[in-house]
């Protein structure tokens, strides 16, 4: 299974609320950085623990309209085009880090003012 296949099943859980099958593909001592975020989440349980809030933390109305993995050594960059009530388009990014077959790292990459402003 290629790195952008792993990453791929990840968004997949996501999307059918299944976050027991996401966190499985990270590492525990994992980090998870958003910009624009107060919060840094270090380990998997952290993680875990964050993904039951995960309405509260997206506009209202979002949604994931179109997916492409972009695969590197060791790394994966996710395009994510969205849109949410407030907002008929966007893109964002996300740089998923590897160790073998396991995320040590996600970082969020978004325009942190129309990221507000979808709220």
């Amino acid at each position: 299974m290629s790195l952008a296949d792993i990453v791929q099943g990840g968004w997949e859980a996501v999307g059918a609320g299944d976050f027991d099958a996401l966190v499985a593909d990270y590492v525990d001592e994992m980090r998870f950085i958003m910009p624009g975020q107060a919060d840094l989440l270090e380990g998997r349980q952290a993680f875990r623990s964050a993904l039951d809030g995960l309405g509260e933390i997206l506009p209202p109305g979002f949604e994931i309209t179109d997916l492409r993995q972009i695969e590197g050594e060791a790394e994966v960059v996710s395009i994510v085009e969205w849109k949410s009530d407030k907002l008929a388009a966007s893109q964002l990014s996300v740089l998923f880090k590897f160790e073998g077959d396991k995320i040590y790292e996600e970082r969020w990459f978004v325009d942190t003012e129309q990221w507000k402003s979808a709220f």
